[in-house]
């Protein structure tokens, strides 16, 4: 049977000492296995996420923009394949599954589109003697735990955003 694992650093996990079934909302049947994650392997996770944080954090704007149209560029490739996952394992139509592929697609297209966003402003005599001067930076690590109603959309829609603006993120799909 098929398990789904989780990744850590772009590498899936192996052998998990807890899985949960992963239902055909059709059939009622198992169709695969999901893995959850440890203590220590979420640990691992944010571990991970932290030491990739000062390398993102430095990327040029330009080039996190790249990064997202890249992946706009996968996500429109793959659509049908994406829907047809979201159909076999949430129950969805296939033309709901694809209208949640676009709407995520959009998500990924405005964050490409932070970079302009993302510069900080001054301002001149804001008061007598006063100038102003703002400095938009990155937090760091960034949790972001999504619902089950939609799989692409949400995750894409919170995730793209944070590593658009240097963040790293741990996600925590629903089970």
């Amino acid at each position: 049977m098929t398990v789904i694992h989780h990744h850590v650093n772009g590498e899936a996990r192996g052998a998990a000492e807890r899985t949960g079934d992963v239902f055909d909302p059709a059939t009622g049947a198992v169709q695969a296995q999901v893995a959850f994650a440890t203590t220590a392997e979420v640990d691992e996770a944010i571990a991970a996420a932290k030491a990739a944080f000062p390398a993102w954090r430095a990327t040029s704007l330009i080039k996190r923009a790249d990064v997202f149209f890249r992946l706009r560029h996968l996500l429109v490739e793959r659509t049908d394949e994406l829907a047809a996952i979201i159909t076999a394992e949430h129950g969805k139509v296939l033309s709901d599954a694809r209208g949640e592929i676009s709407r995520g697609i959009e998500n990924v297209e405005f964050a490409a589109g932070l970079v302009h966003l993302l510069k900080g402003e001054h301002a001149e005599q804001v008061s007598r003697g006063v100038d102003v001067h703002s400095v938009k930076q990155p937090v760091g690590v960034v949790a972001a735990i999504t619902p089950f109603n939609f799989p692409v959309m949400v995750p894409l829609w919170m995730t793209a955003s944070a590593i658009a603006c240097g963040n790293t993120v741990v996600l925590k799909p629903s089970e």
